[in-house]
């Protein structure tokens, strides 16, 4: 198993043309378009807002915010800004693309319906081209833990297999969410078939306040689950009994794909979010013994994130 792909897809993926869709903002409320676009062997993720003529690189080192998103800034430009990242990066992931260019018109990428698979199913449409370089993992190499004030934690351990295994556990107590957990290997597989089409949740408790900070301007049921104590107020109700926790997982995934290659690891976390996901990814790059650089051989990509360390 190398990362999300099996072991004979060890060559770098991208998109085989480009494809793009429209869709507002959960934050800014915003309309923008959004392009996928094919990339060179080695260029990575990149996202550009079209609006600035201004790229930024999909790494964790460039997140600037993660209240209830994870937000990517240029560092010269701090204004060009690209929020809600976490879907489109999920699902590029989980259909194993390691080269594209996003391009957006605006400071956030659509949310669609709440889930990855909107962007999954552009990808699908779009095809995927395989290159003659190889794939690079990244390789934990010893435990490395963070953990927030009231308790919560993510922790990336060493995995014995070539693979990403991940165990987090959410809690919500008085809510219909409450207590949830999964144990998962995560391949496509079970990317797609578990987590892909999980939505964006939250408490409609919680909604005033969100608005007053200018934060889910665009949210409506067509692209959240939103509970109102013990009551799912969507009127289709849930996609899955534990649709909350494998968003939660979904979250994860795109978070730490800013690492910039697939890790073999194994997650565990608790009560964990966008900002543990991005502490978790500091910590362990600050560490140069907590990690190395497994199969392939060197590209740009892999040299400039070798300086992570």
């Amino acid at each position: 198993m190398d990362g999300f792909l099996p072991a004979e897809h060890g060559r770098r993926r991208t998109l085989k043309a480009p494809i793009g869709c429209m869709g507002d903002g959960l934050h800014s409320g915003r309309r923008m378009a959004l392009t996928m676009h094919p990339a060179a062997a080695g260029a990575g993720i990149q996202f550009r807002r079209t609006d600035l003529g201004v790229d930024i690189p999909a790494r964790f080192d460039f997140v600037t915010d993660t209240r209830l998103c994870t937000t990517i800034a240029a560092p010269t430009a701090p204004a060009a800004r690209i929020g809600t990242i976490e879907h489109i990066m999920a699902a590029l992931a989980g259909a194993g693309i390691d080269d594209a260019i996003i391009e957006v018109d605006g400071p956030e990428i659509p949310i669609l319906d709440g889930s990855a698979a909107p962007f999954l199913f552009l990808i699908d449409c779009a095809g995927i081209a395989t290159s003659a370089a190889p794939r690079q993992m990244i390789e934990v190499l010893r435990p490395v833990r963070v953990e927030d004030a009231q308790g919560a934690f993510a922790e990336l351990h060493p995995n014995s297999e070539a693979a990403f295994d991940a165990t987090l556990e959410i809690d919500y107590p008085n809510t219909a969410i409450g207590h949830q957990s999964l144990n998962i290997r995560l391949t496509p597989e079970a990317f797609r078939a578990n987590m892909a089409d999980s939505r964006t949740f939250g408490l409609k408790e919680d909604v005033a306040r969100l608005h007053e900070a200018g934060l889910a301007l665009g949210g409506s049921l067509d692209n959240a689950v939103v509970v109102d104590g013990m009551t799912i107020l969507n009127p289709g109700g849930l996609r899955h009994a534990d649709e909350f926790i494998r968003h939660k997982v979904l979250d994860m995934v795109g978070d730490l794909a800013l690492a910039g290659a697939p890790l073999r690891a194994r997650f565990i976390g608790s009560r964990s979010g966008h900002a543990l996901n991005n502490q978790l990814l500091r910590a362990l790059f600050a560490d140069a013994s907590a990690w190395r650089w497994v199969g392939g051989t060197a590209t740009p990509a892999k040299q400039k994130a070798s300086a992570f360390a």
